[in-house]
């Protein structure tokens, strides 16, 4: 059995901030990662021409800035070399290959039971410890709907995560689900590579340049303007690039991008140049699917379509329900806090939260000094 004050359960970028916090209150604290290595998200189930889509100014994690020279639109690569830098100058040291089995509060001893297995050797460990974060994030295990007929697909079905690049699907038929930022990019990256493509579009989404977001955060964030004076001149703007894309089977939703993110967590599409395609017919927009068969797909306008492949770009889900015990408080049966940000991170009996605010990275900072500011007062407390 191992006794520590504060045990963090993830080392992406959530983890990483918040350990990087404590190291600086000189808290101890011990970080496991069932994988091994920090950030496997980004380094292992990204695709390849995948950039932030915010400015680096609002992607650092806190107390390191990027490097001079870094692109204001990151690369994966140059963010995982960050992360990499990041966990070296505050002497970070996961324990990788730690897949936590269940976490209990003992409420007698004041304290977080966790049964933690070494992947490499089965080998079970006993931890205990006073403050409990959990840091496995939003997009622990991805998520592919239940569609009917998929188990007898005989293309090839694969979660965006697996998917790297268009490189192999020239000339082959892809459908690719879900308009989000990655099944946006998907699709055009497929389209690029000659892949003849069409994507699934079930709600109303916004499309924006990265140049828009910018300016709209930059409003909100340092010039302290309400969202419902930016998010018009966003829309507004956005109405003159893009034109009506409702002829195109793509609606707006009623809600401003920049309300609706903070409102529900949906992101506005940052267009890398798939509404273009769009427009001129190359990619085609389809609507829900009503089943799939062994070599194509129904769809419920009454279309019937052949696929070589399908590609799943419908998210992913958090875990954490399935082994923390005692969360009952904090997270909802989906594994979402229950509380609304801000007030999201913090749960009873000394169990916190970081990076399930579904901002992103802008609010992992936030979250990770709102943990160590209040563990350090409950230690202060305690000790007077």
């Amino acid at each position: 059995m191992e006794e520590v004050v504060v045990l963090i359960i993830g080392a992406g970028p959530a983890g990483l901030a918040t350990a990087a916090y404590l190291t600086l209150q000189h808290v101890a604290y011990a970080i496991i990662e069932r994988e091994s290595c920090t950030a496997s998200l980004w380094r292992h189930r990204t695709y390849d021409r995948l950039k932030l889509h915010l400015a680096k100014e609002f992607c650092e994690l806190p107390h390191m800035a990027y490097p001079s020279g870094t692109p204001t639109y990151v690369p994966r690569e140059s963010f995982v070399e960050y992360l990499d830098s990041y966990t070296d100058r505050f002497g970070i040291q996961p324990r990788y290959d730690t897949s936590v089995e269940s976490a209990t509060y003992d409420q007698g001893k004041k304290h977080w039971a966790v049964l933690a297995q070494d992947t490499d050797t089965g080998v079970v460990a006993r931890l205990t410890a006073r403050f409990l974060i959990m840091a496995t994030g939003e997009k622990s295990a991805a998520s592919i709907p239940l569609v009917p007929g998929l188990a007898g697909f005989e293309g090839e079905a694969i979660h965006s995560s697996a998917y790297k690049s268009g490189n192999g699907y020239t000339g082959k038929s892809v459908l690719v689900v879900g308009a989000g930022n990655s099944g946006m990019e998907i699709a055009y990256d497929l389209a690029t590579h000659g892949a003849h493509t069409s994507i699934v579009v079930r709600s109303p989404v916004h499309i924006m340049t990265k140049e828009l977001i910018r300016f709209g955060m930059t409003m909100v964030q340092n010039l302290g303007l309400s969202v419902t004076i930016v998010d018009p001149l966003l829309v507004m703007a956005a109405k003159l690039i893009f034109w009506d894309l409702s002829k195109h089977g793509i609606m707006r939703p009623k809600m401003g991008p920049l309300l609706l993110k903070s409102q529900t967590g949906k992101s506005a599409v940052i267009d890398v140049g798939t509404a273009k395609l769009i427009t001129r017919g190359v990619i085609d927009v389809l609507e829900g699917i009503l089943k799939i068969n062994a070599n194509n797909v129904e769809f419920h306008c009454g279309r019937q379509i052949p696929f070589d492949a399908i590609v799943f770009a419908t998210g992913y889900k958090s875990t954490v329900n399935t082994w923390l015990k005692n969360g009952e408080s904090m997270f909802r049966n989906d594994g979402f806090p229950k509380k609304k940000f801000p007030n999201h991170w913090r749960g009873e009996n000394g169990l916190y939260c970081a990076g399930f605010a579904r901002r992103g990275l802008v609010s992992i900072a936030m979250d990770a000094k709102n943990i160590v500011d209040d563990i350090r007062a409950t230690m202060y407390q305690v000790s007077c």
